[in-house]
């Protein structure tokens, strides 16, 4: 694998309910990370016609600003991330995708649902 991948669009921003909180655990490096799962339902267009979309991702927020606003947040929390889409782990075969947040946003929660 070279040392320095070129850059490409890798960008996604999505918005949701926290599931789960994991809170936030340190690397062996120094570098807090906080975890939580998104849990996102909306009603998009394909082809034309109405889709009901529902799905989970687990994201991963690096770094001390980051990590310390996931592990704030609870279950039920509305909130909008941005990022890019990465392997969960490096591990031998394995390909879960994450979403590494760049931006946490916490969104009223007085909204109605997705």
């Amino acid at each position: 694998m070279p040392s320095s991948a070129p850059f490409a669009d890798n960008c996604l921003i999505i918005a949701g309910q926290v599931a789960e909180s994991n809170g936030v655990r340190t690397t062996p490096a120094g570098v807090p990370i906080g975890q939580f799962l998104l849990d996102h339902h909306s009603g998009q267009v394909e082809a034309g016609l109405p889709r009901e979309v529902r799905c989970r991702i687990p994201v991963v927020a690096c770094g001390a600003a980051l990590a310390q606003a996931a592990g704030r947040l609870s279950p039920g929390a509305r909130v909008r991330v941005r990022g890019f889409v990465g392997r969960a782990n490096y591990r031998e075969g394995e390909y879960r995708l994450a979403l590494h947040a760049a931006h946490i946003d916490v969104l009223n929660t007085e909204s109605s649902e997705d």
